[in-house]
């Protein structure tokens, strides 16, 4: 994918920018020069909402292209829109480290049929790649979770070759649960007889002071 952007003078501030559908932004890098550029608003949330921030951007404009990532998005806490975005410029030859979101499809039989919980133990995998090779998610297949005691594991799951993860082969990312019943405790039977002989005791109370008052 690509994306057209220019250079920012600093002519204009930020919020004049966002008025005229323009998103204030940077590009840097590990041997690139921190450089202030804008983008249109339109185009940028188009390539957002489809690269994310794990897959590479080819920015244009800026001379020779540069593949790049979206580091950084700030939101307005309100409206939602982006105010300003940090892209990270890839040298050629460098791997990325990007947390990748996980997308789960299918239907689990042991869900549909058994009355199973579908328990997502992770939800993004920590990868470390070449940038043409970085997935933008990497899919779960929960149609493979048939039993009560299904799991589906790290090492289950497809990755690009040049792939290398901090997450244990055998960490989980997915599992099947099952409900716990409480017990309920059942009242203790009220014992009856207490409560006659707690009567009988409450009217020789209120018989006493009588008593006592007609032999005064």
């Amino acid at each position: 994918m690509e994306l057209s952007v220019i250079k920012r003078d600093g002519s204009k501030s930020p919020n004049t920018l966002r008025r005229e559908g323009v998103l204030p932004a940077v590009v840097y890098g590990r041997s690139e020069e921190s450089t202030p550029i804008a983008v249109d608003m339109k185009a940028f949330e188009k390539a957002y909402k489809t690269a994310g921030e794990s897959s590479v951007i080819t920015l244009t404009g800026l001379g020779s292209a540069k593949d790049a990532l979206i580091h950084d998005v700030e939101f307005d806490v309100v409206s939602g829109k982006p105010l300003h975005a940090d892209f990270y410029a890839i040298q050629k030859g460098q791997t990325v480290t990007v947390s990748v979101p996980l997308e789960f499809d299918g239907v689990s039989p042991a869900v549909k049929d058994l009355g199973g919980i579908l328990t997502k133990v992770m939800h993004e995998l920590e990868i470390e790649c070449e940038p043409k090779d970085l997935p933008h998610a990497v899919h779960v297949d929960i149609s493979a979770l048939t039993g009560l005691d299904s799991q589906i594991l790290v090492s289950d799951l497809k990755l690009p070759a040049s792939a290398k993860i901090s997450a244990e082969p055998g960490d989980v990312v997915a599992m099947i649960s099952t409900a716990v019943e409480e017990p309920v405790e059942s009242a203790a039977p009220t014992d009856l007889s207490a409560i006659e002989i707690s009567e009988e005791r409450g009217k020789k109370d209120e018989e006493t002071p009588a008593a006592e008052t007609a032999a005064e």
